[in-house]
């Protein structure tokens, strides 16, 4: 099935052009994804590295309504890695660094879930400035952090692992 969707996409006219069809295309989609990920791990991440306990002088309140700008971010790096797989969906299908850069996103998203599922981010709207966050909100953090990190990490390891670069 993923085979027959990677056939479809790379034969629409936008796997044409970010295939090699517009040339400008593919660099433009590194930078629009590299912005995504500034974004999401500026916003996500100093929101996280709050939670752990640092610059504790910061409220956690204020701090959350960044992370939609990290939303946005993700949806950027989501819209862009679409484009990616459709000019060139073979070197991804093959590699497993690919994969494993999906499933850290994957554990990722299922982090998120659970702090949002739980009522943990209601809790820590209010942690005010010099307090911390509960432990259960401190451990999402550090595990979102660890995730992100994880899939940065695959994301530029893709050329260098693998066969598929």
């Amino acid at each position: 099935m993923l085979v027959s969707f990677a056939n479809w996409i790379h034969a629409t006219p936008l796997g044409w052009a970010v295939g090699g069809g517009v040339p400008w295309l593919w660099p433009a989609c590194e930078t629009a994804h590299f912005i995504g990920l500034a974004l999401l791990l500026g916003c996500v991440g100093l929101f996280d590295l709050r939670m752990i306990g640092m610059a504790k002088g910061l409220e956690l309140g204020p701090l959350q309504r960044l992370v939609p700008w990290g939303v946005f971010g993700f949806v950027l790096n989501v819209i862009t890695g679409v484009m990616f797989f459709a000019g060139k969906p073979y070197q991804y299908l093959n590699n497993y660094v690919f994969w494993l850069k999906m499933l850290f996103v994957a554990l990722a998203g299922i982090n998120v879930l659970l702090f949002y599922a739980t009522g943990l981010q209601r809790r820590v709207e209010a942690v005010g400035a010099g307090e911390h966050a509960p432990a259960a909100a401190r451990v999402v953090a550090a595990v979102s952090l660890l995730l992100w990190f994880g899939v940065v990490y695959w994301g530029r390891m893709l050329p260098f692992l693998g066969t598929s670069f």
